[in-house]
């Protein structure tokens, strides 16, 4: 008989494909809900994934993608609000509606994909959403499991990729003095973390904070990635309040390439709380940003 698959919603993403991966690389069934689902590039003939198409605002499609399923992710993201999509659309009422419906389907694993700083008072309509989301999950299901990420990393990334983007600049302008904590981590370490934990019965742990190994300010990441690229630029500082003005422009623009909440992340140190779970009680090594930029960017001429 075959094992109930884990059903990763948001499994076309970034995060969600490097869990529906792990899953897969384990032995283990997948099965990807999302709008748009669609096999990834890697999957090879003989790996068990299955396709849903599946809304979290939607009731019915949601309910057909947990019918007999063994474990439930939450992966889905949204990081800049439109028309189509509200961050209390997806991040609060869908994850709480996710939840309900799988406690009801009889699920018992449940991992909502949150992010370290979740707080209800922070200034950022992201962060609360966030927060907010994830007591949506446990009022409905209050033995979910919810997974705080730092900043992602990894090949074909949004943020190495970004950065380096900046790089080609004839300076780069930091975000104040570029003194704010990141405590970058792998998205496949990450994904091996959740994948564990649809696979546990049981934890004492019902919060985990993930991060790398290295704690660096914002400065020095640009620094690591510049030694990297054989580059040499000036490092800009820009004052928050120029920023803000920046983003308050940049809604005009298409596809919004800079929000006030992103500057208020900037803001704020993104690190891992040690009191909480993380990757040792998984037993899991994670990856340092500096080991891993050779397999994630690749030198080119300055």
């Amino acid at each position: 008989m075959r094992e109930a698959p884990v059903v990763v919603f948001g499994g076309t993403g970034f995060l969600g494909d490097a869990i529906v991966r792990e899953l897969v690389e384990t032995g283990r069934a997948a099965r990807i809900a999302a709008r748009h689902p669609a096999l990834p590039a890697w999957a090879e003939e003989g790996d068990v994934i299955e396709l849903v198409t599946a809304d979290l605002r939607d009731e019915a499609s949601v309910t057909a993608a947990l019918a007999g399923a063994g474990a439930v992710v939450n992966a889905v993201s949204l990081y800049v609000e439109t028309r189509e999509a509200s961050f209390e659309a997806i991040h609060v009422a869908g994850a709480g509606q996710l939840a309900r419906l799988a406690r009801a389907a009889g699920i018992a694993r449940l991992v909502q994909v949150s992010g370290i700083g979740a707080s209800l008072d922070s200034p950022s309509t992201y962060v609360r959403a966030r927060a907010r989301g994830e007591d949506a999950v446990l009022d409905a299901m209050p033995k979910a499991i919810i997974v705080r990420p730092s900043v992602l990393f990894g090949p074909g990334d949004a943020f190495l990729s970004g950065l380096e983007g900046l790089t080609r600049l004839p300076l780069i302008p930091l975000f104040g003095h570029g003194t704010t904590r990141l405590q970058p981590v792998h998205v496949m370490d990450v994904a091996r973390a959740i994948a564990t934990l649809t696979g546990r019965s049981a934890t004492a742990r019902r919060l985990f904070e993930l991060g790398g190994p290295e704690v660096l300010s914002y400065r020095e990441i640009l620094e690591t990635l510049l030694t990297h690229l054989h580059r040499e630029r000036p490092l800009v500082p820009i004052p928050f309040l120029a920023w803000r003005l920046v983003a308050a422009l940049a809604t005009w623009l298409p596809g919004q390439p800079l929000t006030r909440d992103q500057v208020i992340l900037m803001q704020t140190d993104n690190v891992a709380d040690e009191d909480v779970g993380g990757f040792r009680d998984l037993k899991i090594l994670p990856h340092s940003l500096r080991e891993s930029l050779p397999n994630c960017l690749t030198p080119h001429d300055a």
